[in-house]
């Protein structure tokens, strides 16, 4: 039986449509928010705009889920006289793909559309065509004809600027959009709190499924809520690459592919007990699992989480993607699934108490 159900599939849909630009997230916690409160018990926010819901609150015990909620944007940085505005980057946004690109501006007045323009390939000639989409050349045209215009919009300095994208699915079985990156990880653990409400499970512990912010700039978010939380335990999800894709390297990168299941890494902050336990209901419940080692840091929540409170054992299961922070960022239905239903089978085996220290 398929683990997503129709109705958490228009959710999924709603959820990656809706902007959640970092630092700008809170509209899209609070639709995560809705879909989650009937499968918890309690549900918090800190100042910063982490969103959690906890099951069996009140144990000693602690365990934490935690995907991440903003997506990579822009912000307005400067507008000429032309009424033609340049942008920085709010998080790892690709300077790369944005000409040509739809975008919406947010700003108090509503959103203002808008395009990310480029010259013609027309008049692109000699050296003109060696032009590449660098950062400090790209701009974004409102159909405005001067400063004094756009500011009449409502634009302004700081204004923040998402890509105006929308989710499809590919081939039946393949979501498509922006954002997958990391509001996948949201819905992941939502739904783990739905499976868990649904067929009647009692944790011995107290379960907190966390929503963080800030993520793309430095795992800010998750930083303030682990210090708020100080849990015993955390699993995070997150996103990995699809090394099979063109012009990537696999010896570099690593052998990892869509539709072949949810990945685990080998990394020193990730917790070699919890890592066990995981691998081992992997194999006990015949989830496809796939490795990764990185040399340092993860460059996840885990970290964050990890090195947070002492030290927290904590362990990273991460989604195959495509085309990461692109408009078309791609994951496999079944790799979703199994991610779920992974994270699942591992809170079913945590104790109450439960050491996961070497000696």
């Amino acid at each position: 039986m398929p683990i997503i159900t129709k109705k958490s599939e228009e959710f999924l849909q709603a959820y990656l449509n809706n902007p959640s630009p970092t630092g700008f997230e809170a509209e899209g916690q609070k639709l995560w928010l809705s879909y989650l409160k009937p499968y918890i018990d309690e549900w918090g926010s800190d100042n910063y705009g982490t969103a959690y819901g906890i099951i069996n609150p009140g144990q000693d015990y602690k365990v934490v889920i935690e995907g991440h909620a903003d997506e990579i944007s822009w912000f307005v940085s400067y507008i000429n006289d032309d009424g033609f505005i340049r942008v920085v980057r709010n998080g790892g946004s690709d300077h790369q793909i944005a000409p040509a690109k739809r975008v919406n501006i947010h700003t108090k007045k509503g959103i203002v559309k808008g395009v990310f323009g480029w010259p013609a390939i027309h008049v692109r000639r000699g050296e003109q065509e060696k032009i590449a989409p660098k950062l400090e050349k790209l701009f974004i045209d409102v159909g405005a004809t001067s400063k004094a215009e756009v500011e009449k919009l409502g634009i302004h300095v700081g204004c923040v600027i998402t890509f105006d994208d929308e989710m499809m699915i590919l081939n039946k079985n393949h979501f498509v959009g922006r954002a997958l990156d990391n509001r996948m990880g949201g819905f992941c653990i939502a739904e783990v709190a739905r499976m868990l409400k649904e067929k009647k499970k009692k944790l011995p512990y107290t379960l907190y499924i966390v929503n963080a912010v800030q993520e793309e700039i430095g795992l800010r978010g998750a930083q303030m809520i682990a210090e708020h939380i100080k849990p015993d335990v955390a699993i995070v999800t997150d996103v990995t690459h699809d090394t099979h894709s063109p012009m990537m390297n696999k010896q570099r990168d690593g052998d990892v592919k869509i539709g072949k299941g949810p990945s685990v890494t080998f990394a020193p902050a990730v917790h070699n007990n919890l890592l066990q336990l995981i691998r081992d209901t992997a194999a006990a419940k015949k989830i496809p699992l796939q490795l990764e080692a990185s040399s340092r840091s993860t460059g996840t929540d885990t970290d964050a989480f990890a090195y947070s409170n002492s030290g927290v054992p904590s362990a990273l299961i991460s989604l195959p993607l495509r085309y990461m922070h692109t408009t078309v960022e791609m994951a496999h239905k079944k790799d979703v699934e199994s991610v779920i239903k992974l994270i699942y089978e591992t809170l079913l085996r945590i104790k109450k108490g439960h050491s996961f220290k070497y000696f």
